[in-house]
C-alpha cells in the first residue's frame, strides 16, 4: 500500500507543533502501525532527517506505551485494541490517516508524539498499592474469595494506563484509569486496610494533576483496548463516599 501520513510534528515542551506530510510506499497490511511508523523513520533517517518520535516498549498490547491518536481515534479504527496491535490491513492504499499525541494538559508533549504520562505514575504512588510485611504474608491462595469477586478485581487490573480513557474525553478525566485501580484493590481482601486512605488519596492526587471531572459520557470506556467497565467509576464513587462518611477521613 502506498500511504499519505499527517503526523504531528513537535520539537519540545515549549515549541509550537505543526502537521507534516509524509508518503510511505510498499507497506504490507501485514504491518503492524508501528512497524509502519518504523519504515517510515528509516526513511526519514536515510534522507538525514530527524525520525518521529513515538512511545512504544512491550509491542504486545500490555505495556500500555504506544499512545496515539489515529484518526481521531486513541489507537485506532479497530476496537478494543492498542497501536502496536493495529495492523495496516485496517486500511487501504492510498488513505490519508491522520496521526496525533494525546490531547490533554495533564499528558504534555515530550516530542512529536511522545508524550509524559507521569501523572499516572504519580497517582498510583499516592495510594494504588498495597503496603504488607513482606517476610510473613500468607501466600495468596490462601486467601479465599469468591470467584466472582476474583473475575471483577481481575477485570479491573487488566488496566494497562495507556491513557487513551483521558485522551477520548471531551474533560480529559482520569476517573476510568484511576476507578480500575480502586475498585481492584477495594475489592481483594488485602487491600481493605488501607481502603479508605486510598480512594482519598488518589482521588486527590488526580485532581492535583489536573484532570478534568467525570460526566459520564462512556467515551472513555467506549475507547479502552482492555474493555475496563464504567462501573468501576460507579464503585470508585462509593468508595469516596463511603471514605469521605468515615470519622477518621472528614478532612
Amino acid at each position: 500500500m502506498n500511504l499519505t501520513l499527517k503526523v504531528w510534528r513537535q520539537k519540545n515542551r515549549t515549541a509550537s507543533g505543526q502537521v507534516v506530510d509524509y508518503n510511505v510506499r510498499d507497506i504490507s497490511p501485514d504491518m503492524s502501525f508501528l512497524e509502519m511508523l518504523d519504515v517510515l523513520n528509516e526513511d526519514l533517517l536515510r534522507k538525514g532527517d530527524d525520525p518521529v518520535a513515538f512511545d512504544h516498549d512491550c509491542r504486545e498490547g500490555i505495556c500500555g506505551s504506544c499512545n496515539l491518536f489515529i484518526n481521531g481515534r486513541a489507537h485506532g479504527p479497530e476496537t478494543g485494541t492498542t497501536t502496536c496491535q493495529l495492523h495496516m490491513r485496517k486500511f487501504s492504499d492510498g488513505d490519508t490517516i491522520v496521526i496525533e499525541p494525546w490531547r490533554a494538559n495533564s499528558f504534555p508533549v515530550n516530542k512529536d508524539l511522545s508524550v509524559d504520562r507521569s501523572a499516572f505514575d504519580r497517582i498510583i504512588q499516592a495510594g494504588g498499592y498495597v503496603s504488607v510485611n513482606t517476610g510473613g504474608a500468607p501466600d495468596g491462595n490462601e486467601i479465599p474469595i469468591p470467584k466472582d469477586i476474583a473475575d471483577r478485581a481481575f477485570e479491573a487490573a487488566t488496566c494497562i494506563g495507556c491513557g487513551a480513557c483521558v485522551a477520548a474525553c471531551k474533560n480529559a478525566s482520569a476517573m476510568l484509569f484511576v476507578s480500575a485501580k480502586v475498585s481492584q484493590l477495594a475489592l481483594l481482601p488485602q487491600g481493605h486496610v488501607e481502603r479508605a486512605t486510598r480512594v482519598e488519596n488518589m482521588v486527590a492526587q488526580m485532581d492535583i494533576e489536573g484532570f478534568g471531572a467525570c460526566t459520564n459520557i462512556g467515551s472513555c470506556a467506549a475507547e479502552c483496548p482492555v474493555g475496563i467497565s464504567l462501573e468501576n467509576i460507579a464503585m470508585l464513587n462509593r468508595e469516596f463516599l463511603s471514605a469521605k462518611a468515615s470519622s477518621n477521613n472528614l478532612s
